[in-house]
């Protein structure tokens, strides 16, 4: 064991993060950000909502795992979720293109994957269910917006170019190119369905 620890410590890599991998997804992110904005750049005073600062301690530690910064990274992200209501910091696996649309309670199960440019908005809760033929958490194509109050639970499948709208309740596969509407929730095709509603980088 201590052999183990021992030769984990004397790889380079263990003592410092990934900067190539934090430019990458922070720097998508900005990018696909000004886009949602319709600008090239994002403004100063952007730059200081809580929800872009919060996108930078979030891949801070994601570029920190692994390493002897790891701890350090985390505590900062935790401490500015308590600050913020933002609750990422339990999936630290989301792929870059990423926008928070207001500070409020989000909160994503650490077992959701996500296969990226996906819109959050506060109120949003992506859940687990435990039991059932729905137990698990759910999966995320690509171009996914998920607006206010809304929740997305169980095993399922969320197809690419999905708008769940206010106020939905999902629990059930959604194919892409649709939007979903209440609670009950029911799903209408539309193609481009997530156009307006988030970033494209190109």
């Amino acid at each position: 064991m201590i052999e183990m620890v021992l030769k984990k410590m004397l790889k380079v890599n263990f003592w410092k993060i990934d900067i190539d991998k934090f430019q990458e997804l922070y720097g998508y992110d900005l990018r696909f950000n000004a886009s949602f904005r319709g600008k090239d750049k994002l403004s100063r005073n952007e730059m200081k909502m809580f929800q872009i600062k919060y996108l930078k301690y979030y891949r801070k530690a994601q570029a920190a795992q692994g390493t002897v910064w790891s701890r350090y990274y985390m505590h900062k992200l935790v401490k500015f979720s308590h600050k913020t209501g933002i609750q990422l910091y339990e999936n630290m696996n989301l792929p870059k293109g990423l926008i928070i649309g207001h500070p409020g309670t989000v909160i994503i199960n650490g077992s959701a994957t996500f296969e990226g440019n996906l819109m959050l908005t506060h109120g949003v809760t992506i859940g687990r269910d435990i039991r059932g033929k729905r137990a698990g958490a759910p999966h995320f194509g690509k171009n996914v917006c998920i607006r206010c109050n809304s929740t997305v639970v169980g095993g399922i499948n969320i197809g690419d170019d999905v708008l769940i709208a206010p106020n939905t309740f999902v629990n059930f596969d959604v194919p892409s190119h649709s939007i979903v509407i209440g609670n009950p929730a029911t799903i209408h095709h539309r193609d481009n369905a997530t156009e307006g509603h988030i970033g494209k980088v190109e």
